[in-house]
């Protein structure tokens, strides 16, 4: 079999895999073609038909006519752009965003449920040979493209799911630290100070890719939380350049120290804290995530600089 039938025979495969021929995908009331569009603008909270076009490859006389079916649904609004008035921003109505919601849960049931028979080493090399399609078919993208936004509605849910599987993928970690990142991300929607707080969402392509957050602790303390990088954005310098983002922003607001909580495993994170000048400042061990670890607290003074 050549190189290309082989190719071909796995997008039929795949295609009839994930049920993309399905006149409603994922169960839903809606074609593929229509169900990318909602995940697009859940994942971006809004953008013109022009940027969408351009990301998914789409005609623009096509990608109207399914922009007008969804607004005749609700689904679908727009407004003209605050700084061009000759753009039209496009959005989710509340609607929309519930069938969004729907759309995404579907979509991680299923892949799931197809993930759930899979041996524990079958699902890491499926995840390696996933990685590598991407590499190869799309070359990982410089940093000017990887861009750094604050939070929407929907992206907590984004930033515990990545915590969540990237963390049991690559260490072993369960379901009570998914629960612990859950904890922090409902408590800082609930008590969010946007003078004092702030969350970065680092995306590309328009997919989140990695997230960071400055919370308050105290009024001259704030801590580093949940700082994330997905594998295929890696190696560019992005987790850098989100604790650089952190450390700024704090200075700004009026901290006089930016603490943090770490563990002694992941090495990666803990050469990124020592160049932007976190200390060590003590050491526990402990099992709060069911299995052991040590715990570092680490922390920067941000006067006289």
């Amino acid at each position: 079999m050549s190189r290309i039938d082989a190719l071909r025979r796995f997008n039929r495969f795949y295609t009839r895999r994930i049920g993309a021929l399905q006149p409603g995908f994922l169960g839903s009331p809606f074609p593929l073609p229509q169900a990318r569009l909602l995940y697009e603008l859940g994942q971006r909270g809004e953008c013109t038909a022009s940027e969408l076009g351009a990301d998914l490859d789409l005609d623009l006389g096509y990608l109207s006519r399914l922009l007008q079916d969804l607004r005749r649904q609700q689904l679908v609004q727009g407004e003209a752009s605050k700084h061009d008035a000759r753009q039209t921003r496009l959005s989710l109505t509340p609607k929309g965003r519930k069938a969004f919601g729907a759309l995404d849960e579907g979509s991680r049931r299923a892949m799931g449920e197809m993930l759930a028979p899979l041996p524990v080493p079958h699902r890491e090399k499926l995840m390696k040979a996933l990685q590598t399609v991407h590499a190869v078919l799309e070359p990982r993208a410089p940093n000017g493209q990887i861009k750094l936004r604050a939070h929407r509605p929907g992206d907590m849910g984004w930033v515990i799911q990545a915590h969540g599987a990237i963390y049991q993928q690559e260490y072993g970690w369960g379901v009570r630290f998914e629960a612990l990142v859950a904890e922090i991300a409902a408590k800082f929607i609930q008590n969010f100070d946007p003078k004092r707080e702030r969350c970065w969402i680092a995306a590309m392509d328009g997919a989140p890719v990695g997230s960071v957050f400055v919370v308050k602790q105290s009024a001259r303390t704030a801590k580093l939380r949940l700082l994330i990088v997905e594998p295929q954005a890696r190696g560019q310098g992005l987790g850098k350049r989100l604790v650089a983002e952190c450390v700024a922003f704090a200075r700004r607001a009026g901290y006089k120290k930016l603490v943090l909580w770490t563990q002694s495993n992941l090495l990666a994170a803990r050469a990124i804290y020592a160049a932007a000048g976190f200390t060590k400042v003590k050491s526990q061990p402990h099992r709060e995530f069911g299995i052991p670890l040590v715990g570092e607290y680490w922390a920067l003074p941000l006067t006289g600089v």
